[in-house]
């Protein structure tokens, strides 16, 4: 018996396929791995250009270390030494001059800086005032191009060293800088709490209420002969083709008689009963083996303790691929939440109305929206990392292990 070989054109074949899935993978995850940075800066960094993944916020220093009262005080780094200045003082007045024999250069010192010569000299066409100023020990010629307003640097390790300059030409210090306190600042602030709260008791009872109805239907059409039941079964099943906004209205109107508008019960009873999970579960109880059905009965069990005891353990794949769906439907419903649920009611809100209201008015602070998103898509993507090998799972395997 001859053995194949695995030769170079495989190996090439094997690298070239897992390096498109790991391109691809990253192409999906990226824009998670953005959302959770994003959700984690400050306001200012959002907007800092180049824009970087890792959040950062600008290292400071007690407004102490350099003789002023305060909490804290940014740092900025000037090119020209290693030493660390704060901004004391951001509002000074700034004055920029240039030397007469390199106009291309800008000075920029203390408006009080510079004597006058009581010469002047032509630029521009303008008859400007000559200067003269004292730079790294040497007398320079220069006149006043313009006057500004700046920022006054302290050295930390120096106080002697002030410098002055435009704030924003001077390069800020940073430093790895999480700020956990938007997950706070969104759910208690932003009112994303009770929302939340919300959504999740809907969600609750709305995934409860189709296991149990899925399991009861489902059982009655696989294993309770009755008349008329393949007819029923497939009207049951045809109301899956009509698109749900073809409901709104009659829905709406039925909930409107109830007295159920702006209220969670319009989110929760109409949706506890699924066409889709009976069928779900229908098509895996008709997968398992009669025989362990007819075992029981000789057994003189009952069909609740066949249902229960047997059927539904047994059941386990199907149950918890229904318990998915019905999740992530219930937890990501938004448009009929926003029908039954006023706009003035808060606190009948769900989790997607909140974050599209937060969306609209907090464009500025794009962290909160983002921390609100992060907290919006956390539980759906854990519950399917739980359930997900239940979808490969094969039913009639299952029941017969």
């Amino acid at each position: 018996m001859s053995v194949r070989r695995k030769g170079p054109r495989a190996t090439a074949v094997r690298v070239l396929t897992y390096t498109i899935l790991v391109a691809v993978a990253a192409i999906v995850v990226f824009p998670f791995v953005v959302a959770v940075a994003t959700s984690t800066k400050n306001s200012q960094d959002i907007f800092n250009y180049p824009p970087t993944l890792i959040p950062r916020e600008a290292q400071t220093v007690p407004a102490a270390d350099v003789g002023l009262e305060g909490d804290s005080i940014p740092l900025y780094a000037f090119a020209d030494t290693d030493a660390e200045f704060a901004l004391v003082d951001n509002n000074v007045s700034v004055a920029e001059f240039r030397p007469l024999d390199d106009l291309e250069r800008v000075i920029r010192l203390d408006v009080s800086s510079g004597e006058r010569t009581g010469e002047t000299v032509t630029i521009d066409g303008e008859e400007e005032d000559v200067f003269l100023i004292e730079v790294d020990g040497a007398q320079l010629e220069v006149y006043r191009s313009r006057l500004t307003s700046g920022g006054l640097f302290v050295d930390v390790a120096d106080p002697s060293d002030a410098r002055v300059d435009l704030v924003n030409l001077v390069e800020p210090l940073e430093q790895f800088g999480p700020r956990l306190e938007n997950f706070r600042e969104v759910v208690v602030e932003k009112d994303l709490g009770r929302s939340l709260t919300n959504t999740i008791l809907v969600t609750i009872i709305v995934v409860a209420g189709q296991i149990i109805t899925s399991i009861f239907g489902g059982y009655a059409f696989a294993r309770i002969d009755f008349k008329g039941r393949d007819r029923l079964f497939l009207l049951y099943l045809g109301s899956v083709m009509v698109p749900f906004v073809v409901l709104i209205i009659p829905l709406f109107q039925l909930m409107l008689q109830f007295g159920w508008l702006d209220n969670l019960a319009a989110l929760i009873i109409p949706f506890t009963f699924t066409a889709y999970g009976t069928f779900l579960m229908r098509q895996f109880f008709v997968a398992i083996p009669k025989e362990i059905e007819e075992a029981a009965l000789l057994d003189n069990a009952s069909r609740s303790t066949i249902l229960w005891k047997i059927m539904v353990p047994l059941a386990r794949p199907a149950i918890a691929t229904l318990s998915t769906f019905g999740f992530l439907y219930a937890w990501n419903s938004f448009f009929w939440p926003l029908v039954i649920i006023n706009s003035g009611n808060p606190d009948g809100r769900v989790l997607s109305l909140t974050l599209s209201t937060l969306g609209g008015r907090g464009s500025a602070d794009l962290n909160l929206v983002f921390a609100g998103a992060v907290i919006a898509m956390t539980p759906p993507i854990l519950v399917f990392l739980f359930a997900q090998r239940y979808f490969v799972e094969n039913s009639a395997s299952s029941g017969l292990k």
